[in-house]
């Protein structure tokens, strides 16, 4: 067998990693409006998939729409003014980019430390350390 052909049986039998799905899938923000509330539904299972603090997410909800907001007795997160699916959800994938996907290796195996008042994002599949 000449080169060429272990070359093409060798392309042939390896695995398609490409079209593989990622395991840190991110759920769509449901929302509803009532009144002058945005009532983000499953906010609780976004917070679960990202492994975060509630409250850290929600600051920086607060900040990025310069608005309050508050967590209501079923786990939802309550955002004063109108907030539609898309903003809020450019807003989340922006915090999962800066606050839970390791810049160095792209897992999200991450968690928040805070040393001599910095916030650090430390990788637990790389060792990485940055600072967000």
């Amino acid at each position: 067998m000449d080169y060429d052909e272990q070359l093409e049986r060798a392309l042939e039998e390896k695995p398609d990693i490409a079209e593989k799905e990622s395991r840190f899938t991110v759920p769509d923000p449901e929302l509803r409006t009532e009144g002058n509330v945005t009532v983000f539904e499953n906010y609780q299972d976004i917070l679960d998939t990202l492994g975060r603090d509630s409250d850290h997410l929600l600051k920086y909800l607060q900040d990025e729409f310069g608005t309050s907001a508050q967590i209501d007795d079923r786990s939802r997160a309550r955002l004063t003014g109108e907030f539609n699916s898309s903003r809020v959800a450019e807003a989340i994938d922006e915090y999962v980019h800066t606050y839970v996907i390791c810049p160095e290796c792209g897992l999200p195996d991450t968690h928040l430390t805070r040393e001599q008042g910095a916030e650090l994002l430390e990788c637990d599949a790389c060792g990485a350390r940055s600072s967000v």
